[in-house]
């Protein structure tokens, strides 16, 4: 029973959280392109609108595909610890909440492809290809973490950079991997220069140019969960977790940075993400690891 209160209020500060944040986001997006922007609370309004409407179906895979993403987001979310809030101590390996997030990834794509429009199918496609991109410097660099610490454990790696103030992250420990970290990151979220499965201007939102009422409210949510997974990952292999409040003032930082960088920058074509993906973050991960493996320590500081 401690475990189920636990992880409902890891499900609604992870609700309340990012979706807060989304919204700020769209201000400080608009205030950079000199705009006024919507309210800091609109995308709670733009959800529960959703939620409100009738939507269109195109068949039981279409349906599915969106119950699976969202249901694999939320299963996997309650495996990250926020802080010092972890619902299932010594059960939050890295390798199982991978496993799981691809759940979510899969349920959009089954989805997104059985609604039979060529948008999204280009969408999915991308979004299969970055994940291909991304994932083998993302993965390396995160074995070298638990390499070094000798346990897949977020909360327990978290902790091992809790000993002697901020030295002690694995941002100074290991700054390669961690520039690695950030800019996988940015392709996990869809961030600019890695938004190539969604492109607005281009493929009409990909994936979710079928979408409306319920189906997309839920898609919404299943992003901001994804977010926060995502994002929560980052801070605790990378910046040493902490305390709830820790945690999330490093959360706060670290998705602005993503946003502030966003804003300013174009999008890749799909076949120079692939490449710059294979360039330049796996040549840093393998280095970083490799250092990690033949020295027993991250890259100093002062190195």
């Amino acid at each position: 029973m401690n475990t189920f209160f636990l992880g409902l209020a890891l499900l609604l500060l992870a609700f309340f959280w990012q979706i807060t944040l989304s919204g700020i986001q769209r201000k400080v997006v608009a205030r950079i392109h000199r705009r006024v922007g919507s309210p800091w609370y609109q995308n709670f309004i733009d959800i529960f609108k959703a939620w409100s409407k009738s939507s269109i179906s195109h068949g039981f895979i279409y349906d599915f595909g969106v119950l699976m993403a969202l249901g694999g987001t939320i299963a996997t979310l309650i495996f990250v610890p926020a802080g010092d809030l972890v619902v299932f101590k010594n059960l939050d390996n890295f390798f199982v909440i991978v496993y799981l997030l691809a759940v979510g990834s899969l349920g959009m794509a089954m989805s997104a492809v059985g609604s039979g429009n060529p948008w999204a199918s280009i969408g999915v496609m991308r979004a299969l290809t970055q994940m291909l991109g991304y994932e083998l410097p993302y993965i390396m660099a995160v074995f070298g973490i638990i390499y070094a610490n000798k346990t897949a454990s977020i909360s327990a790696i978290a902790v091992a950079q809790q000993g002697m103030g901020i030295l002690s992250w694995n941002m100074f420990r290991m700054p390669l991997g961690t520039i690695v970290g950030f800019i996988t990151l940015m392709g996990m979220l869809g961030k600019k220069p890695f938004d190539t499965p969604i492109a607005p201007a281009e493929i009409a939102s990909g994936p979710l140019v079928e979408y409306g009422g319920k189906h997309l409210g839920m898609l919404i949510l299943q992003h901001e969960f994804a977010t926060f997974v995502e994002i929560g990952l980052f801070v605790n292999l990378f910046l040493g977790g902490g305390t709830i409040v820790t945690f999330l003032i490093k959360y706060f930082i670290v998705y602005m940075l993503a946003t502030i960088i966003s804003t300013v920058v174009a999008r890749f074509k799909i076949d120079q993400l692939v490449v710059f993906y294979y360039k330049v973050p796996l040549a840093l991960a393998f280095i970083q690891t490799a250092i990690i493996i033949f020295t027993g320590l991250g890259v100093s500081i002062w190195l």
